[in-house]
């Protein structure tokens, strides 16, 4: 028998710790190679890690709760003699190549599981990091017992374009793995395209298009609005204590450094809007009673989001970043569309990529699913990135509104508050409508007062009259 140590792997780009947030094994449970066996939060995100060999479990180094350096061992596991013993345990994937992978929420969580790292193998490593395309069956390396990749569907031929190689688990991003679930679609079968063989989202679409029977979206699609985050569980307090401690870390405390970063670098403008929006709400209706929207979650923030790529289109200006270092302002042509996100482990913002170029039922499914990933916390790194805008839903927990601050390194975020119906004056007469109030803030460095009054009252008037949503596009 061989004890055969797992150190923690560099989970994100280039982090250097991560804190343990729960073990799915125990000493002297069975693992197999794949296995997810615990749950860790970066700075980023929540990933779970699979072990890359088989056998009992020997000593879990560290307990749940721990933050633990890149590089320690935190689990040992008790192999069998002359099976890929002498292989030294696989080390880190490259940051650049690791990103968190999809994983059913349904599994026993101590089953034999995929790998959910993106390019974090399941066979044992040699002295150097395999090549990420290896074949099952391949002859062994060094001594090294045979790569044990699990089998997967083989893919249709398709002319001039390569397929999945067979026995490789496919990349993709945890919404496109849900879309392709929900679309009926094996990722093995579908072509990638994406950088390093990832498949996007476009390729799962062009699948089921391929498809002879297409699949419809379930009906039940999650709702699109920021999550609301459940009270933490703290520990028993005895009751004559009169202050309690609460680390930060992880998620929350990059939070708490962005912002700061954010509210001292950039110059923030906030202004406000209060309108009236009965017509786009009686719109909502009708969109969720189209049967043409059959399946799609149709709710205020989808036409609000429109409304916002709208505002962009009639003012292009308010799409940048400001670069430090080269003093220049960058206009973007495209819009990645961040929705605030409140989560069990903090304030996220996932974005929308080019959600410019969404049709109104692609907006739907994209926030439908940026939402059910957040949920889970299974936001990916990759997913809050490059980010241009951000619209933060305050509404949904009864606030009329308030002065948000940047996320880093956009121009501009719009907080939404609470649609309730008030008196208003409507055509000479008070009389009860639907109305909110708009909060836009802005890097005054990107964008000046008339160009953020401009962009904020496009906004409003696509919101109080949504035919604008034809006519200005």
């Amino acid at each position: 028998m061989t004890i055969r140590e797992f150190k923690m792997p560099d989970v994100g780009e280039g982090l250097t710790e991560a804190e343990i947030l729960k073990w799915y094994v125990q000493p002297g449970d069975t693992v197999t190679d794949g296995q997810v066996v615990c749950e860790v939060e970066t700075a980023k995100a929540a990933v779970e890690l699979p072990i890359p060999f088989d056998g009992v479990v020997h000593a879990l180094l560290f307990e749940e709760g721990t933050t633990v350096d890149v590089g320690q061992v935190i689990i040992s596991v008790q192999t069998e003699a002359g099976a890929g013993a002498e292989a030294p345990v696989q080390e880190a994937a490259p940051a650049a190549a690791v990103t968190p992978a999809a994983v059913e929420a349904e599994e026993p969580a101590a089953a034999a599981r995929q790998p959910v790292l993106v390019g974090y193998g399941v066979s044992t490593a040699s002295t150097k990091r395999r090549p990420r395309k290896a074949f099952a069956g391949a002859p062994a390396q060094n001594g090294t017992a045979p790569a044990a990749a699990p089998a997967a569907p083989a893919a249709p031929v398709l002319p001039a374009v390569p397929a999945q190689p067979s026995g490789e688990r496919p990349l993709a991003k945890p919404p496109v793995r849900k879309l392709a679930k929900d679309l009926g679609i094996d990722l093995a079968s579908v072509v990638p395209t994406g950088d390093g063989g990832v498949v996007t989202r476009e390729d799962v679409h062009a699948a089921a298009a391929a498809a002879i029977t297409p699949q419809a979206v379930p009906a039940a699609a999650p709702a699109a609005a920021p999550v609301a985050a459940p009270a933490v569980q703290a520990a028993e307090v005895p009751a004559s204590a009169r202050e309690t401690r609460i680390p930060v870390k992880g998620v929350r405390k990059v939070t708490a450094q962005a912002m700061v970063g954010s509210a001292f670098t950039a110059p923030h403008v906030t202004e406000f809007i209060t309108l009236d929006v009965t017509r786009t709400m009686k719109l909502v209706q009708e969109l969720k009673d189209d049967p043409d929207l059959a399946g799609l979650r149709i709710n205020p923030l989808l036409l609000i989001a429109k409304a916002v790529l709208v505002a962009v289109r009639r003012n292009p200006d308010v799409n940048a970043s400001w670069d430090e270092a080269a003093q220049e302002i960058v206009l973007k042509h495209y819009v990645n569309l961040g929705i605030a996100a409140a989560t069990p482990r903090g304030l996220i913002v996932p974005n929308i990529k080019d959600a410019h170029a969404k049709t109104l039922g692609e907006l739907s499914t994209a926030l439908s699913e940026l939402v059910a990933t957040a949920r889970d916390g299974k936001t990916s790194p990759a997913d809050m990135q490059n980010g241009t805008l951000t619209i933060t839903n305050v509404g949904v927990f009864g606030v009329d509104t308030g002065t948000p601050i940047l996320n880093p390194g956009e121009s501009a975020i719009l907080a939404v508050g609470a649609i309730k119906l008030q008196p208003w004056v409507h055509k000479g007469k008070v009389k009860p409508r639907q109305v909110t109030t708009l909060a836009l803030s802005f890097d005054h460095r990107l964008i000046d007062g008339e160009l953020g009054s401009r962009f904020l009252a496009d906004i409003a008037a696509v919101l109080e009259h949504p035919r604008r949503l034809i006519t200005w596009s």
